[in-house]
């Protein structure tokens, strides 16, 4: 068979949304979001989208985009995603080899790559130079079985509960917050210098955000924690980050976040809530295993530092 890698064309999106359905279960993909990812890319990120075809059928893609939104420079990331029956033929590696390529000219000095953790896939990233440095958990929890917490009835003085509709005019106030969260979160590389309006159009505008499921907490009229909901139409949600302000954790606000989007999602029909979450953020974890979220499966993060003996 013939292998083949190029860029992405318009007329790809589907079937890269179907190959990563199919690579990865837990992850939320549509056409839509696909072609999204790519028309809306800041210049700064560098990004390109990979496709593999064999014998002319799209079996595997890659997004190689630099961390821009990280105030440490020569970051990037890029993951193979291959359809599970095409395994095995080098897709992965041909995708790899275009995206080390690429982001070593761009300027990158180290690459970030997820693998799930399996015998299979740490051997495929430990024989391609990349070492481990974090772990991940993959949660799902079955919103048609689930007992969830009910509402306080009534709040506590001074709080609301809101939806990102409701912000929907002007986001600032959750962007302020969700920034100050990212950068306290538990990762290689620190996510602190998203501007808000690379916030505004890759997070907020884009298609997968449901802005109707998205809870957000205001203390005093003041936005101090939220949970964003992600949504693929066909039952499956998502916790796309949840985080709390500094000064106003500990008080049960991101639990309360997290249980009204949950249920709105119950309501609106969704039937499967996944989220993931760094292995040593604990106070996460512990709200979603009280949630009643199971593990689903472990990832590790891997790095490479490019150089002249990069895969390309």
């Amino acid at each position: 068979m013939t292998l083949t890698v190029r860029d992405f064309r318009p007329a790809d999106a589907k079937a890269v949304a179907d190959v990563r359905r199919l690579a990865v279960p837990h992850l939320l993909a549509t056409p839509q979001g696909v072609a999204w990812e790519i028309s809306t890319a800041a210049a700064a990120q560098r990004r390109r989208l990979f496709v593999a075809e064999r014998d002319g059928r799209v079996v595997g893609a890659l997004r190689a985009s630099l961390l821009h939104d990280s105030s440490v420079p020569g970051q990037a990331e890029a993951t193979p995603r291959v359809h599970p029956d095409h395994r095995g033929h080098g897709v992965g590696h041909a995708l790899l080899a275009a995206a080390e390529e690429h982001l070593a000219a761009a300027g990158a000095t180290h690459l970030y790559a997820w693998a799930d953790d399996d015998p299979r896939s740490r051997s495929f990233a430990e024989r391609h130079g990349y070492r481990r440095t974090r772990a991940g958990r993959i949660l799902r929890l079955d919103l048609t079985a689930a007992v969830l917490p009910p509402l306080p009835s009534p709040l506590p003085p001074g709080v609301r509960l809101l939806t990102g509709t409701d912000l929907d005019a002007d986001p600032r106030p959750l962007y302020a917050v969700e920034a100050e969260a990212a950068a306290d979160e538990p990762g290689d590389v620190p996510a602190d210098a998203t501007t808000y309006e690379d916030w505004l159009r890759h997070t907020w505008e884009h298609p997968l955000m449901d802005l109707d499921l998205t809870s957000v907490v205001t203390l005093d009229g003041e936005v101090v924690s939220f949970t964003l909901a992600a949504t693929d139409g066909r039952g499956r949600y998502t916790s796309a980050m949840t985080g709390t302000r500094r000064a106003f954790r500990g008080r049960g606000l991101a639990r309360l976040a997290k249980t009204a989007s949950l249920h709105r999602a119950r309501d609106a029909g969704c039937t499967d809530a996944f989220t993931g979450n760094d292995a040593a953020n604990a106070p996460m974890l512990a709200i979603n295993q009280a949630f009643g979220y199971r593990p689903l499966g472990d990832e590790w993060r891997y790095v490479r530092e490019l150089g002249r003996d990069t895969v390309g």
